[in-house]
């Protein structure tokens, strides 16, 4: 087993900066390592630190009055969290949780900002993957409300395994439901119906992709949406 990340550099945004400007944010960065359900940011509240994850995966949930909440986009390797506070203070609009172990660097939103300021580079990474997450939103919404359980679920496993670079992720059905905005019952009967055709082995919160092509055919067409979005705007 490959032993986890911790290069700034593995950030896919912080290796597409000029070398000069990351040297320059690089005193900047500290390296944390967050474990599955830490909640990095509230809804309402200010944004203190942004993180450039090296591994694993961030979700972004909308939380309604009742306490229920649906995830709206997921962040890996290939972005950030919190990006918006480089252009001023920053509220963030959702709860931000760990949804897969990682390795991130993090930067205090005052300095970051100052960083911006200094590096047009910088500062269009920052408008740039706040395109992505708004499109990544809508895609995920329409989603949620157009397609069945197994499609989505099946888009949500490999999603997932795309930012665990595994195809073992660790996986609770509660954890599930909650992200997919639907009765544990249901991802249990989903799960079931996966294993029993051969694509996923699923035993006490782990789940195994055992036949990728086919959980893709499986899938609605918002995976590959959203893979082809991000691609034209990153």
């Amino acid at each position: 087993m490959h032993a986890p990340s911790t290069h700034p550099l593995d950030n896919k945004l912080l290796a597409s900066l000029p070398r000069d400007e990351f040297e320059a944010l690089k005193p900047h960065l500290t390296a944390v390592s967050l474990v599955q359900g830490d909640v990095i940011y509230e809804a309402g509240v200010e944004v203190d630190y942004v993180y450039f994850p090296h591994c694993g995966m961030f979700s972004m949930l909308a939380v309604m009055r009742d306490g229920k909440a649906i995830e709206t986009a997921t962040v890996g390797r290939e972005g950030v969290i919190g990006a918006m506070a480089g252009l001023g203070l920053y509220k963030s609009l959702v709860r931000v949780t760990v949804q897969l172990p990682l390795q991130a660097s993090k930067v205090a939103a005052a300095p970051f900002r100052r960083a911006v300021i200094a590096s047009d580079a910088l500062r269009d990474v920052c408008v740039r993957y706040n395109e992505v997450m708004l499109t990544q939103a809508r895609i995920t919404a329409a989603c949620n409300a157009l397609h069945q359980v197994e499609e989505r679920l099946c888009r949500w496993l490999l999603q997932s395994a795309d930012r665990a670079a595994s195809d073992t992720i660790a996986l609770t059905q509660e954890l599930l439901a909650e992200m997919l905005g639907v009765r544990r019952t249901s991802v249990t009967d989903v799960a079931r119906k996966l294993q029993d055709k051969g694509v996923i082995t699923y035993s006490r919160g782990v789940i195994t992709i055992l036949d990728r092509e086919a959980l893709k055919r499986l899938s609605c067409e918002c995976y590959e949406s959203l893979i082809e979005q991000a691609a034209t705007l990153t």
